[in-house]
């Protein structure tokens, strides 16, 4: 249809006065109280009166009214979305007449057409929502539930109510979305001590959500075990649940009640259809901000910057790498939809037809339909928010780096090319900041053990805070603990022998100290072993907090022994890692090389070490990376007694080679310089030995004064915390060896 410009003011004037009329006004049809009791009230109302009654201790009625505020709101949520499904035909011969007609009838059968679809929502609404649960709700409700603060009253509540598995639960769903807050943190490393808590309990209760999110790190996780049929069905799922959940953004935009310009403080609007034109311009905007809410996970401020583009890039390499040329040619047109000249991916494109040879019919494959609509709808909508803020002296903020410029009017052009060079500065900054390690160590102290030599420092591993020791231990030594780790695998530790939580090609074995001194109070292993393993992480904590001069102490706070054996006949082809490449206390993001310090990452971790117990085995080598996860600026090859140390941060991405052949063993170690994160269980040893009369050789721990530092420092999970299927391996007990 084209756009009549004489028609155009008029045309925006009718269709959103209309709406304006059905958002601001609408009222439900009168009817008995019975059926009024029945429609939803508003939850606004309902979360005030849960509040109320928290504050008044009374708990039951606290669950009661803000479980019910929860649930109303996904309730109307779902109302909207079926009303406008059942309301979106309303109209629409109406609508086709548009093209046909000429002269005054055009906005006669405009006005037509919104005046049947909008009363039509109107209906539709008002049979399932109470007169006041149509109405908006204030900014500060929605902040509220923004920032999930309902689970923040109702993990209280719960837990006064001795519901703790609930009290778990809604903790969980709280911290997810604010990682930074400090007393959650604390509640659910209790609640996870608790009798009754199992680890169901710690599931995020908003996780539909986030599917997106979660299809997305799950592509990322089969790309780097270069699974690319597994790759490319996940890149597939998530661009169409990211266009999915756009439209339910999008369509509550549209059926959520829209404030008049006066409401917005826009004095300057005068007149029915300047206003008309403004809400109209209000509503595109929040349609164009979904692409923003979309691109932004949980807790976070900023979204990700080409969040579609860039899973259609993923896709079509995982396409390509997988064999289905033909699929990898339509997405790289659809991505080519939004940057053309792009010449990386015209050169891919030239690349999938040489592949394809004389398949024409699968060169001439067309991008997908769905994304021709997304580009075509976007453009459309930002010509008039341009048009908007250059007439209308309306705020517009583009999401998109991909618009082109000749939507943008020559008037506004050199404004909005010096804001997207401000962007592309922003970004390079990022990457230029990728070197700066802010953990507080320096390398470069001394080594406090007589035999020990420095190997590797930060010039020969191309990195920051990066060392590796050698002479840590003697081959004795390390025969002692390969003999504590087979002997407590044969007796049933090390999780059985299970596959590896990373690669399909090894099993896993895995040692704790509290399970070696269990087990060395049955008579399963030797006693000496046993202490000989708790004795290495404080030898180890010694060495790197001299070396990498901690201006503060350390603590140990987690310490695992682990063994990877290949699997014999499992081995042909192998193009996956051991383990992944990863950062310890951040969610690293290969794609925009940023690392996000929030769980399921240990934030609390800040030196972390390997120590290497043998090399009668294939590959195994760790590896160090940039943010990129591919490009690789140091290896490291183990060998008995070789200690490797490195600070937990974004600087020090790692990972490990396949274990192609043999069984590898090696000692993890974490440490921490906040004291509220110190490894219980070692705590927990300590006090069995000394149940039995034995003394325990401790060396500075105690005056080791690692307190909390700054609230950045403090966000956390708790060490078993597992991963939400968020597509990154990072809890249990596996996470670097």
């Amino acid at each position: 249809m084209a756009w009549l410009p004489d028609h155009f003011t008029v045309y925006v004037a009718f269709n959103f006065i209309i709406l304006a009329s059905f958002n601001v006004a609408s009222t439900a049809p009168g009817g008995s109280s019975a059926h009024v009791l029945s429609l939803l009230q508003p939850y606004d109302f309902l979360y005030y009166s849960g509040v109320r009654a928290y504050f008044g201790q009374e708990w039951a009625k606290a669950a009661e009214q803000l479980e019910k505020s929860i649930v109303t709101k996904e309730s109307l949520l779902r109302v909207r979305r079926q009303c406008h499904a059942d309301c979106v035909a309303a109209g629409r011969e109406a609508l086709y007449k548009l093209d046909s007609e000429e002269g005054s009838l055009w906005d006669l059968w405009a006005l037509d057409w919104v005046q049947q679809k909008a009363e039509c929502m109107r209906f539709c609404i008002g049979r399932h929502v109470t007169p006041a649960g149509q109405l908006a709700v204030s900014s500060d409700i929605e902040y509220e539930f923004g920032t999930r603060n309902p689970y923040n009253f109702l993990q209280v509540t719960y837990y006064k109510l001795e519901k703790l598995q609930r009290a778990a639960s809604a903790a969980h769903t709280y911290f997810v979305a604010n990682p930074s807050h400090l007393e959650m943190r604390n509640n659910i490393e209790k609640y996870r001590r608790m009798e009754g808590v199992t680890e169901e309990a710690f599931h995020d209760r908003e996780i539909e959500n986030e599917k997106h999110w979660v299809l997305y790190d799950a592509a990322v996780q089969y790309e780097a075990s270069s699974d690319w049929v597994q790759a490319a069905e996940k890149w597939k799922t998530c661009v169409n649940e990211t266009l999915r959940q756009t439209e339910e953004c999008r369509v509550q935009c549209e059926m959520t009640p829209q404030r008049l310009p006066e409401d917005r403080g826009v004095d300057s609007v005068d007149g029915v259809f300047e206003k008309a034109a403004a809400l109209s311009l209000s509503l595109l905007s929040c349609r164009q901000s979904c692409v923003s809410q979309v691109a932004t996970r949980p807790g976070r401020i900023s979204a990700q910057e080409d969040y579609l583009p860039t899973q259609l890039e993923h896709l079509h390499i995982a396409q390509f790498k997988a064999g289905d040329i033909s699929g990898a040619v339509q997405t790289l047109r659809s991505l080519l939809l939004f940057y053309p000249s792009d010449k990386d991916s015209l050169d891919n494109l030239q690349l999938y037809y040489d592949t394809l040879g004389g398949d024409t019919e699968s060169q001439g494959t067309q991008p997908a339909q769905e994304i021709v609509r997304y580009i075509s709808r976007s453009l459309q909508e930002k010509k008039l928010l341009y048009f908007g803020r250059e007439n209308f002296d309306f705020s517009f903020t583009d999401p998109d780096l991909w618009t082109p410029e000749d939507v943008v009017p020559e008037s506004l052009r050199e404004t909005w090319r010096a804001e997207k060079e401000k962007m592309n500065e922003k970004i390079k900054e990022g990457e230029q900041q990728e070197e700066v390690d802010d953990s507080g160590f320096f390398a470069g102290g001394p080594v406090p053990r007589k035999g020990v030599t420095i190997t590797m420092d930060d010039e020969i591993l191309n990195g920051t805070n990066r060392v590796v020791l050698d002479g840590v231990m003697t081959e004795k030594e390390c025969d002692r603990i390969l003999q504590l780790a087979t002997a407590a695998a044969s007796a049933g530790d090390g999780y059985r022998g299970r596959r590896s939580p990373h690669t399909p090609h090894e099993t896993f074995e895995g040692l704790t100290v509290l399970r070696a001194v269990k087990l060395a109070q049955d008579g399963m292993v030797n006693q000496s072993d046993a202490r000989l393993l708790h004795e290495l992480g404080e030898r180890v904590r010694v060495l790197l907090h001299s070396y990498f001069r901690s201006p503060s102490g350390l603590f140990i706070s987690f310490t695992h022994l682990v063994c990877r054996n290949a699997i014999a006949g499992d081995q042909e082809g192998r193009l996956d890692l051991s383990h992944p490449v990863h950062v310890d206390n951040c969610l690293l993001e290969p794609d925009t090389k940023q690392c996000w310090k929030e769980p399921p990452a240990f934030i609390h971790r800040d030196l972390s070490a390997i120590l290497y117990l043998n090399d009668n085995f294939d590959g195994g080598e760790l590896i160090f990376t940039n943010r990129d996860a591919k490009t690789v600026t140091a290896r490291v090859k183990p060998s008995c007694g070789r200690l490797v140390g490195f600070s937990s941060g974004p600087v020090n991405p790692h990972g490990v080679t396949a274990v192609t052949s043999g069984r590898r063993c090696s000692l993890a170690l974490w440490f921490t310089k906040q004291k509220l994160y110190r490894d219980m269980e070692r705590e927990e040893a300590e006090a069995l030995w000394a149940a039995d009369g034995q003394s325990v050789v401790k060396k500075d721990e105690e005056e080791a004064g690692g307190s909390a530092t700054a609230a950045r420092n403090a966000r956390s999970q708790a060490p078993q915390e597992k991963s939400r299927g968020r597509g990154r391996v990072t809890g249990g007990k596996d996470e670097l060896s």
